[in-house]
């Protein structure tokens, strides 16, 4: 959910968010950086589930990448809310920790914050 100034809810969207293996940090947090079409940085030492032997890659901006075409940072190391390729999956699987969404709604999210705006995940 997206609140207005006054705290009324603006935008709402469903998500996937965490999994066993990579819980949600709940909290209160901050976005550090909007980027749209990011490059995404595949580290397997990251991913509890990735081969070792996989090597580093960068994979070219597009609606296509892991993170779709929006990443928002968190000042929490590795996490952020972002987009997805497989907008099929959202609310019916598990995450490596950050929130996901479709590419539309992580779109009009990152209309919607800038740096600073406090971000509240929460069971």
């Amino acid at each position: 959910m997206v609140y207005d100034r006054e705290g009324q809810i603006i935008f709402y969207a469903p998500v996937t968010s965490r999994s066993a293996h990579d819980p949600l940090p709940f909290g209160t947090w901050r976005i550090t950086d909007v980027v749209r079409n990011p490059t995404y940085n595949y580290n397997p030492d990251l991913f509890w589930d990735a081969d070792q032997a996989d090597a580093k890659v960068k994979i070219a901006a597009g609606p296509n990448n892991p993170v779709g075409v929006v990443w928002m940072g968190i000042n929490v190391p590795h996490y952020g809310i972002h987009g997805t390729p497989d907008p099929g999956e959202i609310g019916h699987s598990q995450s490596h920790g950050c929130v996901r969404m479709t590419n539309w709604d992580a779109t009009r999210v990152a209309d919607l914050v800038n740096d600073g705006t406090p971000v509240v995940f929460e069971e």
